[in-house]
């Protein structure tokens, strides 16, 4: 009997709630042509949906159709952290605990199907110079999500926190003005779905757990890039994706946490004087202009999420700051 494609998929959970449910049910029909093993890594989860995977676990899950029409099967592990470690950090322990040559990190929030899986695994597999694919996503009313990203340089990165890409001064980090529609190389996939080669994943050290959250998609896709691999979209893998499923429930620790892993990643990558003057846009800019526009919608709630945010960032920043003068 020929063996089928084996694929190992990490998802990170925090408080998923009945999306990261139907997200691994998708899975459970997705695997009648593959050998697909699920490893869940639960952030500390209070909402009762890491107890709610356990039990699909244990009860055995199926694909659909049945075995004896495609030979698939589905194994499904549950990784129960006592705290939350981060997306990066849970990504490398789920990738860890796998084996298979190809490894798709997966958000929550998703819903994939048999034909994007073997799509995708086929674009990755069939060129040895490239490392990264991701997939056409379409959101919940149906439109295609720019979900592929240009590198940031030192410009794009300030020019964005002072809204210059708005006025066209600087180019946007998404490639909105391309409508994802045919195959191609890119600077970044995103991370709610990247399917990698396991030896280069073993070669970069993995997501750099410096970043709590965002910003690790984009580093570990400039990582293979300057490796050698190409990073390509594929835009015959078509899934859904819900967008921002976890982080809907905490726009105050988003917003943080985005520009907190800004800063971060312009410290890796483009020195301590643009991290610096990042951090200094983020207060002295970004924040004001974000909260003019919630005063523009009349939305109090909003604005407060916002002060929120900049006052968590705050708290973090003489960290962040010890960080980015030690050259970390």
């Amino acid at each position: 009997m020929t063996a089928l494609p084996a694929l190992d998929v990490v998802i990170v959970n925090w408080n998923g709630g009945a999306l990261v449910q139907a997200c691994v049910a998708s899975l459970a029909r997705a695997a009648a042509g593959l050998d697909l093993r699920v490893v869940v890594v639960d952030n500390a989860s209070t909402d009762g949906s890491a107890e709610a995977l356990e039990a699909f676990a244990h009860a055995g899950l199926r694909p659909s159709p049945p075995p004896s029409a495609g030979g698939g099967r589905m194994t499904l592990r549950v990784v129960r952290n006592a705290e939350n470690l981060g997306f990066a950090r849970a990504c490398n322990i789920g990738a860890a605990a796998g084996a298979a040559d190809t490894v798709l990190f997966l958000n929550p929030d998703t819903r994939v199907d048999g034909p994007a899986l073997l799509t995708a695994r086929a674009a990755l597999l069939a060129d040895p110079r490239t490392g990264i694919v991701g997939a056409r996503q379409i959101a919940d009313d149906g439109t295609v999500e720019r979900s592929c990203a240009r590198a940031p340089t030192s410009a794009s990165l300030l020019g964005q926190a002072l809204a210059l890409d708005r006025l066209g001064l600087v180019p946007t980090h998404f490639m909105t003005e391309w409508d994802h529609a045919e195959d191609r190389a890119v600077d970044q996939v995103m991370g709610a779905f990247l399917m990698i080669r396991r030896p280069l994943l073993a070669m970069l050290g993995g997501f750099d757990e410096r970043f709590f959250v965002y910003y690790e998609d984009v580093d570990l896709c400039r990582r293979a890039r300057e490796a050698g691999f190409a990073v390509r979209h594929v835009a015959g893998a078509v899934i859904g994706h819900a967008g921002q499923g976890t982080t809907r429930q905490a726009r105050a620790h988003r917003l943080s946490y985005i520009l907190h892993a800004r800063v971060q990643y312009a410290a890796k990558h483009h020195g301590r004087a643009t991290a610096l003057a990042l951090l200094a846009a983020s207060f002295l800019a970004e924040v004001p202009l974000r909260l003019a526009q919630a005063g523009a919608r009349r939305a109090p709630g909003e604005a407060a999420e916002i002060l929120r945010g900049a006052a968590l960032l705050a708290r973090a920043t003489p960290a962040l700051l010890a960080g980015i003068l030690r050259g970390h």
